[in-house]
């Protein structure tokens, strides 16, 4: 594409792409004319159980009904969906034949519908066409997809705002997703009234996916040196790599964590702080969904693949289950700490956004202050004391790496390159935190 080579095949450029979104208090009741403004005749509603009973989902409902909408609901969605839960979702949307999507939930939910809307619109595609390579074959979206509304009833996941969806693929006991521009809403129903039901366990497990994905983006292997360059634009990744526009999302979501997480999980009733959470979410999905994440996420995925016991508090679910954003933030002080010898500027300022005092601050020790504050910050919100204390152990380790080594969509680009034996070791590491 570019005239001259670019040196050793790296990108040249990068690519912004968001879902529109809306955010106001009671929003929610405008879904209705929505989908009424769109012509929608058969609209496919997609939730979870739990959620089904719920506000949130009420508030949907009564807006459907009030603007005479025809809908069919799904709500059989599994929280941390698997391949199997997704097929599910596909063969009802297929049969369904709808002309418009509505996803209320957290990040399961709206990810199972963007697969959903993806394979219903592309009915002769095999299941690990558009799944990312190297577990699927990654091709590229060139069908059209259906208008799909998402309105996400955690803070956490970003996804009303994103073009990936994550699953749990059984086979190999690896988490891996679906990820092109193609697949994300078309609008995002930011309403942070849906956050005043969710339980205290919830919400700080969500906002540690913020968190996570604050720190991964603005510390992410910077665009332009992210490689190959593509031959055709369409085979630009969604994650592509830091750049300026996704750094300004990623550090305006980090000081929000830093300023209202700790008091939307200790006060249910701190509506600025649940609002402000809210919002932060979306806009770190912004930073992230284009720039991507690194080895946190990468690492997260074996870690919530291969639970074996644990069911987390406050959630109420009959399986086996580490809710992503722990999967990602227990292993946080061990990267940053690993990944800092590159842009330690960028990790001390993280740190000192989070709450550490840098004035003496060595620029060599930026990955140990970045990783100390971050240790702080979850022993304060009562996080399990690192992996071993969700039932892993030093012998489940070599699993855990080679779990890990497919996820190159997201490890490629931490910053700092990293072996097998450098995984082992962070590991190990965040087996205990504190």
């Amino acid at each position: 594409v570019p005239e001259r080579p670019t040196l050793g095949n790296t990108d040249y450029a990068f690519e912004m792409a968001i879902s529109n979104i809306r955010y106001g208090e009671g929003v929610t009741k405008e879904i209705g004319m929505d989908l009424q403004n769109l012509g929608a005749r058969r609209v496919c509603l997609m939730t979870d159980k739990n959620l089904s009973k719920l506000p949130p989902v009420n508030a949907v409902l009564n807006s459907l009904a009030k603007y005479g909408i025809n809908f069919q609901m799904y709500d059989n969605v599994r929280v941390e969906p698997t391949d199997q839960s997704f097929l599910d979702a596909i063969q009802f949307a297929k049969k369904g034949e709808f002309d418009a999507y509505v996803a209320v939930g957290g990040g399961s939910v709206i990810d199972t519908c963007k697969a959903a809307n993806l394979y219903a619109a592309s009915p002769t595609s095999e299941f690990l066409d558009y799944v990312n390579a190297p577990i699927g074959k990654g091709k590229p979206v060139t069908v059209p997809l259906k208008p799909l509304i998402a309105v996400p009833t955690t803070s956490g996941t970003g996804s009303e705002t994103t073009g990936v969806a994550i699953f749990d693929f059984k086979e190999l006991k690896v988490k891996t997703g679906i990820a092109s521009r193609a697949i994300k809403p078309m609008l995002g129903i930011i309403d942070p009234l849906h956050t005043l039901s969710m339980p205290e366990r919830i919400v700080a497990n969500s906002g540690f996916d913020v968190l996570c994905h604050a720190l991964e983006s603005y510390t992410a292997l910077p665009y332009n040196k992210r490689s190959p360059c593509p031959s055709n634009p369409i085979h630009r990744p969604a994650y592509q790599g830091s750049n300026p526009v996704s750094d300004v999302w990623a550090l305006h979501a980090l000081r929000v964590v830093a300023k209202y997480l700790k008091r939307a999980i200790r006060n249910p009733e701190d509506r600025e702080a649940r609002a402000n959470m809210h919002l932060a979410s979306a806009f770190a999905g912004i930073g992230f969904g284009n720039a991507g994440v690194h080895l946190c996420h990468g690492m997260s995925y074996p870690i919530s693949g291969l639970v074996k016991t644990y069911k987390p508090k406050d959630y109420n679910v009959d399986h086996s289950l580490v809710p992503h954003g722990l999967s990602v933030v227990l292993t946080s002080p061990a990267v940053f700490a690993f990944t800092a010898q590159i842009h330690p500027e960028r990790h001390l300022e993280a740190a000192e956004i989070l709450g550490a005092d840098i004035r003496t601050a060595r620029i060599k020790d930026a990955g140990l202050i970045l990783a100390d504050t971050l240790r702080k910050f979850l022993f304060d919100l009562n996080v399990d004391d690192g992996l071993a204390a969700i039932g892993y152990s030093k012998a489940d380790i070599p699993a855990l790496v080679k779990g890990t080594l497919p996820q190159e969509r997201v490890t490629k680009l931490s910053p700092r390159p990293q072996t097998e034996e450098d995984l082992s070791a962070l590991f190990e590491a965040s087996m205990k935190l504190y």
